[in-house]
């Protein structure tokens, strides 16, 4: 089986490296080139031309959002017309539920397989290999892509049709959202109060409060640190999509809509290329303090 693979950004090069164990990765591709060496010193081509990854049995596809997946694949210069009755498409970005559904039908027309297989995990476990994949589409068609999931993540899951691995990923996304945007808004009021930040820490990651977010990032937070995690510009893109949902479907989700305001305060005060606890400058800001230790 010959696979390729599109996208090498943050977690994109890891699935990447870690499928070419499997020794059926035989083309990679972005826009950039800075990721091709660790490639091409394995023996595996690389191209910024979509074209030429066409020819690969399944194709795998690592993207920032909606727009750029449908580009690379419906595009004028995407891989469509070069696609033929065989081929799977896998895509493993987190995109909308509704654009996954077409972008399957899209596909069928031309007798080309789709499944679309969202990642959740940070950086440090796409490195590791050990991300959860959630996956939509047909069954028989994961069956076989199942074992090259193996090579990226240790829990791997089939959600349902087409759209279900998207839906799936919106889920966790969101409560982990909450838990941030929380995060921002309850720790300044601490240190407002006169308690000490490090043993707060302490107190929530031991407690009934934690979480992976607390987990994640309180220490950073403490530290200042504001880049080590998914960056909020492109985090927003889950929030619309739910609220785009909710809308749609009658769903009132009065504390997911708090937790938006949160990040688009933090959005509009000028912090789109920090992380998810990077809200917390909001908070601090409006009480005149910081959650950071002393050094």
């Amino acid at each position: 089986m010959k696979l390729g693979f599109i996208g090498l950004g943050t977690m994109g090069k890891y699935m990447a490296l870690n499928l070419s164990r499997s020794g059926e990765l035989a083309i990679v591709n972005d826009v950039r080139e800075n990721a091709f060496p660790k490639f091409t010193e394995k023996g595996i081509q690389a191209t910024t031309c979509l074209a030429e990854v066409a020819s690969a049995d399944v194709i795998f596809l690592s993207l920032p959002n909606t727009e750029i997946v449908e580009q690379v694949i419906l595009g004028e210069h995407g891989l469509m017309p070069h696609l033929h009755e065989g081929q799977t498409v896998v895509d493993l970005s987190t995109i909308k539920y509704r654009n996954t559904v077409e972008l399957a039908k899209a596909l069928a027309e031309k007798s080309v397989r789709f499944l679309e297989a969202p990642v959740s995990g940070m950086e440090s476990r796409a490195k590791d290999g050990t991300l959860t994949v959630m996956c939509g589409g047909e069954e028989a068609v994961f069956q076989e892509i199942a074992p090259y999931f193996e090579w990226i993540g240790n829990k791997i899951l089939f959600m349902g049709p087409h759209g279900s691995g998207q839906l799936t990923k919106l889920i966790n996304q969101l409560l982990f959202d909450i838990n941030a945007a929380g995060l921002a808004e309850i720790l300044p009021m601490a240190v407002k109060m006169g308690l000490d930040c490090e043993k707060i820490g302490q107190v929530v990651n031991s407690g009934t409060g934690r979480s992976y977010a607390s987990e994640f990032f309180i220490p950073r937070i403490q530290k200042g640190v504001f880049h080590e995690g998914y960056l909020m510009k492109n985090a927003y893109k889950d929030l619309v999509s739910a609220a785009e949902l909710g809308a749609e479907l009658e769903i009132p989700m009065p504390v997911l809509a708090s937790a938006t305001v949160t990040y688009q305060m933090a959005l509009r005060r000028g912090y789109r290329d920090y992380d998810k606890g990077g809200m917390i400058r909001v908070y601090e800001e409006l009480l005149g303090v910081e959650f950071r230790t002393k050094e």
